[in-house]
């Protein structure tokens, strides 16, 4: 499934993670896109709820790695499962991500889902 809509979508999230420009973070969802840290968690709505709430928990560029497979990508639903550590915590997640496309390929709806791995799951 390498080079489709989700893992291009992958791609311009993981490089507004490092760069944490605003532009770059509304481009990936929908005006009114809903963007959900854990599946219970009350979500932010709205692109810039969306850009706000990233900001308010924005990581540096050089204190994260993400790795990643796309694992479902039908009709408007992507799901990757991915790995994402830490390293000036020296913390590693599991994480599921489910994204919702737009026709245009933006995202309309993501919830995350992550559970920290433990310690002496990290080799780094």
């Amino acid at each position: 499934m390498a080079g489709g809509r989700t893992d291009q979508w992958i791609k311009g999230y993981l490089a507004a993670w490092t760069s944490n420009q605003p532009g770059e973070i509304g481009a990936l969802f929908t005006e009114d896109g809903a963007y959900y840290t854990a599946p219970y968690r009350p979500g932010w709505h709205g692109r810039q709820a969306i850009i706000d709430g990233w900001l308010d928990r924005e990581d540096a560029p050089d204190s994260w790695s993400f790795e990643y497979k796309v694992i479902v990508e039908q009709g408007d639903l992507g799901v990757i499962e991915g790995v994402t550590t830490y390293h000036d915590q020296g913390r590693r997640y599991s994480n599921l991500w489910l994204i919702w496309f737009d026709g245009d390929g933006r995202c309309r709806k993501f919830v995350e889902y992550f559970m920290e791995q433990p310690a002496a799951g990290l080799s780094s």
